[in-house]
């Protein structure tokens, strides 16, 4: 009888397990393409789409690596940097802007040659970048606490708006003219209206600190900020600035995307996890499953285009760096 009661118990805990991930919720390995070589930490991504081409900041190499995703392989290594933190391709001029933490050298590459074509000089930690294709300007978080704005047909800094501290992932709306901020130093998300060149609000994290990542949803005017101290999702209303709902997440995020198709949220995740979050509603969340990845790996891209999302991975203890692509069904 305990024989038998004890095989009810296990059935009915693998029904469970399997009910609660189920699919690892739609995402599948499809390409692993590895980085031979490269040390150190692996720092954000960006994709030429047309010409199957993946930017990778390897940050503790010094180096930002191209790859080809149809042969599966680094094809090309810009060399000699200072710890590039962020990129953006620029498809309709065909160059790579990259940012490097060490000097503040912003530098732009054609991206067919990889010749250097122009430097823009922050002085201080140049990191996350943004493009906004309608106005033709790149945006650098960079030093103590700006955001720069370049114009990237000529590759001149047209100004600089002023924050609390050093900036960390921040969004720019499409249908509006503000740009929201993670300040972790700060303690603060900020708002920046673009007109006026300058922050004109600042929204506190409620029970959480360190907030790294960021993504949107503009369409139903939701923030989404993950911080790393506790290990918490918060969920702004952007027409507030007031917390909707919170929710624990895998330690050490530095990447989180929202997908608007699917109404969830990627939170790649330096713990070993890749967060997958439902958005029942835009006031409503809950964690389907935690997809293992590995040790470090906290930043990487998704693209809707492509229902994709990149992993990359460092090279720590027997694994071996690479950049991991999963298929989202």
């Amino acid at each position: 009888m305990k024989r038998r009661a004890l095989t009810v118990v296990i059935a009915v805990l693998t029904r469970h397990l399997i009910a609660a991930e189920p699919e690892n919720a739609g995402l599948e390995l499809k390409q692993t393409i590895p980085l031979p070589g490269v040390e150190g930490r692996i720092d954000h991504l960006d994709l030429d789409a047309a010409g199957e081409r993946l930017f990778v900041c390897a940050l503790g190499n010094n180096t930002a690596e191209v790859l080809d995703l149809r042969k599966g392989e680094r094809v090309h290594s810009i060399t000699g940097l200072g710890a590039p933190q962020g990129l953006v391709y620029i498809p309709e001029l065909n160059r790579l802007f990259v940012a490097n933490d060490k000097g503040g050298l912003c530098n732009f590459y054609d991206a067919k040659s990889w010749q250097l074509t122009g430097t823009v000089d922050f002085k201080d930690d140049a990191d996350n970048v943004r493009y906004d294709g309608a106005t033709k300007q790149i945006y650098v978080g960079f030093g103590a606490g700006g955001i720069g704005v370049i114009n990237a047909s000529d590759r001149k800094r047209i100004r600089s708006i002023k924050l609390a501290a050093h900036p960390e992932a921040f969004e720019l709306e499409k249908n509006g003219r503000r740009i929201f901020v993670n300040v972790p130093n700060a303690g603060q998300v900020a708002v920046i209206d673009r007109d006026k060149g300058e922050a004109t609000a600042t929204w506190k994290p409620e029970g959480a600190s360190a907030n790294f990542p960021m993504a949107f949803d503009e369409a139903n005017h939701r923030l989404f900020i993950v911080c790393r101290s506790p290990a918490k999702l918060i969920v702004l209303n952007t027409d507030s600035g007031n917390t909707v709902t919170t929710l624990d997440v895998s330690g050490d995020a530095d990447d989180v995307f929202y997908d608007a198709k699917r109404r969830r949220l990627y939170a790649i995740c330096g713990e070993g996890y890749l967060d997958i979050i439902e958005q029942t509603d835009s006031d409503h969340y809950k964690r389907l499953t935690k997809v293992p990845t590995a040790s470090g790996a906290r930043t990487g891209l998704f693209v809707p285009e492509r229902d994709s999302i990149f992993v990359a991975v460092p090279h720590h203890g027997g694994q071996k760096a690479e950049i991991r692509c999963y298929q989202v069904k």
